[in-house]
């Protein structure tokens, strides 16, 4: 055959039959309109249902009558469907639904998927539901429904398997194989490992558009989520790979020596030949998506750090209404209008006047050239190691702000367990000790309020995890979520309560909070104004 993945199609498309033939049965039938499901969307759903509760009783291995459907359907109706259906309109309906949509009116139903290896249809039979008799208080004689193996499969396709299990399955059933030594059926599983692989790959590429496009559209809970999967993915999956092409290749190598030195291969072992250098090749390509999902999880999260603090330093800029602080001024005092060049210039960056300065007409003028060679010859003493010490001093004295600030939030949010801004600045008015060791300087402060407000909701107990997960190097800069672990670890060790999660709320229409007499990096007073904000632990 000359496509090697139009192999087993017809397999494919049986599962391709399954939904096909329960679309189709329920387009055909008129007498939905009878029951008040009009519409496709509303019909699939109540079928799909159905299907759901006939699987859990069978996997109960109990009886499941025509009554016992129609009660079902009944008690949907009543609560989320809201049809004006009675109870025996309900068992009517159920009837309807797995005698004529799922059992065809009891003929047998048929789906043809082509054999490309043999070049025609083949036709095969597809089942949802299948009855028994059963006998209730040993006389009265009933019919009870089950479901048969399609009608598992079809509902094993929806839902039943999780996307990071998927993986994991594939993989489990590809070592199965290779272990039987059934490498045609192999080559299908590593196909579909590779697949997996693709797909996480091109996951991570689309979130990584949407965030660069607006990180605002890309919710907390989605990033969550794909960093999850990468997590699954990546784990373990690297050293398993390159042991089963060792394997692989072990195998290939064994069958070729086997040809070379011993005898011509059989059209078997040909095949099994065949079906390992194609394991092989699909290998390698796993193992290369595996390394590309791991540089762009990591470019996920770097993006998406950026993106944020990029959009958190846009609220930061200050803005003003041209009507009220120009035009409403400039009505009221229109003498402005002679300085009004004062106002527009920095709209339009312009350079700034350029002055000629006469004195420099009457200095001596000395060769730039000669003046290069003079400066090139004169010795700089300069000490590396010095110089690194004094910066590392340097940032550990900012550290040391930082943990200032947020040392002081932590230790009232585990003595009071709930707190506002405003609640501080009354405490840190009327003393000089505790308001610098609130606001170290104006440039800190605003940083962790930044950094705060943005958190909204920090889980504790998921940054625990995540630490314990990743083996990584500690970050020279400030980080909010350790310094805030480091805190926290502090406090239980020291005896106090631990804490699972904060949450961050701004309080909004309310006035500012002003802290006055603070300092910037620069030592100038200034006066801070921010928004009044709710600290809650839990």
């Amino acid at each position: 055959m000359q496509y090697e993945f139009l192999k087993q199609f017809p397999k494919r498309m049986k599962n391709i039959g399954l939904y096909a033939l329960v679309i189709g049965a329920c387009r055909q039938k008129n007498t939905w309109k009878n029951f008040k499901f009009e519409s496709l969307d509303e019909q699939l759903n109540l079928v799909f249902a159905v299907l759901l509760y006939l699987m859990e009783q069978s996997l109960k291995e109990e009886n499941c009558l025509m009554d016992d459907i129609g009660a079902y359907i009944d008690t949907l109706n009543a609560a989320d469907f809201e049809k004006p259906l009675s109870y025996e309109e309900c068992r009517k309906l159920g009837d309807f639904i797995v005698n004529s949509i799922l059992s065809n009116d009891g003929l047998p139903m048929y789906f043809e998927g082509f054999d490309f290896e043999k070049r025609e249809y083949q036709r095969m039979n597809i089942s949802y539901v299948a009855n028994k008799i059963v006998y209730l208080d040993t006389e009265i004689k009933r019919t009870s429904y089950y479901l048969t193996d399609d009608g598992y499969n079809l509902l094993l396709g929806t839902l039943e398997i999780e996307n990071n299990m998927k993986l994991t399955i594939h993989e489990m059933i590809f070592k199965m194989h290779l272990e039987k030594q059934s490498y045609d059926k192999a080559v299908d599983e590593v196909k579909n490992i590779f697949n997996l692989l693709r797909m996480q790959l091109q996951k991570i590429q689309e979130a990584m558009g949407r965030i660069r496009r607006n990180a605002l559209n890309y919710s907390v809970s989605d990033y969550q989520s794909i960093l999850g999967e990468n997590m699954d993915t990546i784990r373990d999956t690297r050293k398993q790979f390159l042991e089963y092409r060792d394997m692989v290749k072990m195998r290939a190598a064994e069958l070729e020596e086997e040809q070379i030195n011993v005898h011509k291969l059989d059209e078997k072992e040909e095949e099994n030949l065949g079906n390992l250098l194609m394991i092989e090749d699909y290998l390698n390509r796993a193992i290369d998506e595996h390394q590309k999902i791991l540089n762009n999880h990591l470019d996920l999260k770097a993006l998406y750090t950026k993106e944020l603090e990029e959009l958190s330093q846009m609220s930061l800029i200050q803005r003003f209404s041209l009507r009220n602080e120009l035009y409403d001024k400039i009505l009221e005092h229109p003498e402005g209008l002679a300085r009004l060049d004062y106002f527009l210039r920095p709209l339009f960056i312009q350079e700034p006047d350029r002055i000629y300065n006469l004195n420099k007409v009457f200095e001596p003028q000395h060769s730039i050239r000669r003046k290069t060679e003079a400066d090139s010859r004169e010795q700089i003493d300069f000490d590396e190691e010095q110089w690194q010490r004094e910066q590392e001093q340097k940032r550990r004295e900012k550290m040391e702000k930082y943990r200032s600030c947020l040392g002081f939030l932590i230790e009232r949010l585990l003595k009071y367990g709930e707190f506002q801004l405003s609640d501080c600045k009354a405490e840190v008015e009327d003393d000089a000790r505790k308001l610098s060791s609130l606001i170290p300087n104006v440039e800190i402060f605003k940083e962790i309020m930044v950094e705060l407000i943005k958190s909204r909701e920090i889980d504790v107990l998921a940054l625990k995890k995540e630490r314990s997960e990743f083996i990584q190097d500690t970050s020279g800069g400030f980080q909010l979520n350790e310094m805030l672990l480091q805190l926290l670890e502090e406090e239980e060790a020291a005896g106090k309560r631990g804490v699972r999660v904060l949450f961050i709320e701004r309080v909004m229409n309310e006035e500012t909070v002003t802290f006055d007499g603070v300092r910037d990096e620069q030592g100038s007073m200034k006066a801070i104004r921010c928004s009044n904000i709710t600290f809650r632990a839990e």
